[in-house]
């Protein structure tokens, strides 16, 4: 008779979800997006009402899109609302809501201010950019908070509104907003160290008082904006739109930057009216902290936007980095720049490093590198983004490097860096 075989009882594996503490929960259902993160309520009974308890939340279309709509989206995000409303508990810390594709923006009102109980100290409000929703006085009840994005609003704080005495962080992109209330709920906002505004409809100058400041991004009209009261100030970023030559008054704008230090100047949509027979040459102003600027979208052949361009890095000796990016549009290749015949009398004591970025070659693209080589005495690095030039010819490449290696340089340092760091890089 053959020996029994023995029976092997397999038992089953401990639950490994269910036994897992809370805090490892809670970062696993941080990490899902927040559609996924409901889901595991079906896991076991301790995971079910877990993610009623997350403090970081992302409302978007993932959440309600699917392959067979039925419901109207601004329905679909109504029932999510309230679902959210009824069954959260705890703190929510971070909310972000993305709504922008939606027709038009529903009432979130009720949502502002159960946010507002909630201690929320992150907020991000992209809504719909079809028509502009104004933001509910609750808003201005969130006192806990350090860091605000709206998108596509209204915003008209209530006279009794004192700032938000925690925020550190402010983002504003088409919202519409006076020049006089945005001007005082900045200085309101008494340590904000990070600003963004993308509001191109400001009518008048806003000063902007912010003794904590550390980075300012600016897109409108540059004319309309000054820098009062910003001693801290290290980062800015300004990209002009629609203004007037005129009115550009660069003093006024860095009125009190003695802290600067990276400066990033974006001509590119300005519109600048040609009212003057001569470019300017007088250095308006002098900005001896700035140690690095950058310069997109310039064009080398007679721009007054080169113009004042120039103006600025005549007005920076103490100035380390440069970055320009060459635009060529309308330039046919083989004429010298008028506006930079002006920087041929200027040294730069101090300039270290020079990137040039979409360099194809052209006359006046040479006459720059020529210029900066010559009048740089502690030069170590000119980096040039050869992207363009590669489509060229291997003859005209090779001439355009040959011609380069001929520039004489006013550093030491230099004598090998235009070709092997630069254009071999």
């Amino acid at each position: 008779m053959p020996p029994k075989r023995r029976k092997y009882c397999r038992s089953l594996p401990p639950d490994v979800l269910s036994d897992l503490p809370d805090n490892v929960i809670d970062v696993i259902l941080m990490c899902l997006p927040c559609k996924d993160a409901v889901r595991t309520s079906i896991l076991s009974k301790k995971w079910r009402y877990h993610w009623c308890r997350l403090t970081k939340l992302t409302l978007d279309s993932s959440l309600w899109v699917t392959k067979k709509d039925l419901l109207n989206p601004t329905v679909k995000f109504t029932k999510i609302i309230y679902q959210l409303l009824s069954l959260h508990e705890g703190p929510i810390t971070k909310f972000t809501l993305n709504i922008g594709f939606l027709e038009n923006s529903p009432d979130i009102g009720n949502f502002i201010s159960f946010l507002s109980r909630k201690d929320i100290q992150h907020l991000v409000l992209d809504l719909s950019w079809k028509m502009l929703y104004k933001l509910p006085s609750s808003l201005f009840t969130c006192s806990q908070l350090r860091h605000l994005t709206l998108r596509n609003c209204l915003m008209h704080p209530p006279s009794a509104f004192q700032g938000f005495d925690m925020l550190t962080s402010l983002e504003l992109c088409n919202v519409k907003i006076s020049s006089v209330l945005l001007e005082s709920l900045i200085s309101r906002c008494r340590v904000l160290t990070r600003l963004i505004l993308n509001i191109p409809e400001i009518l008048s100058i806003i000063e902007i008082n912010a003794p904590m400041l550390r980075s300012f991004n600016f897109r409108g009209d540059i004319s309309f904006i000054c820098l009062k009261n910003v001693p801290l100030l290290v980062k800015v970023s300004l990209a002009g739109d629609d203004m007037r030559a005129e009115n550009l008054d660069f003093a006024k704008v860095f009125e009190s930057c003695s802290a600067l230090e990276h400066l990033r100047l974006d001509f590119f949509n300005a519109m600048f009216y040609d009212d003057y027979d001569e470019a300017p040459t007088r250095r308006p102003f002098v900005l001896n902290s700035v140690k690095r600027f950058y310069l997109p979208h310039i064009m080398l052949i007679d721009s007054y936007k080169l113009s004042f361009a120039l103006f600025l890095i005549r007005s920076l000796p103490c100035l380390e980095y440069l970055e320009i990016q060459v635009y060529n549009e309308d330039d046919s290749g083989t004429e010298e720049s008028l506006e930079l015949k002006h920087l041929s009398n200027v040294t730069f004591n101090h300039l270290r490093e020079v990137k040039i970025e979409l360099f194809t070659g052209r006359t006046s693209e040479m006459q720059l590198i020529k210029l900066l080589l010559a009048n740089s005495p502690v030069l170590v690095r000119m980096l040039i983004d050869r992207r363009f030039l590669d489509d060229e010819p291997l003859d005209t490449r090779l001439q355009v490097f040959a011609e380069i290696s001929k520039f004489s340089h006013a550093s030491p340092k230099a004598e090998n860096m235009a070709l092997l760091d630069g254009c071999f890089n």
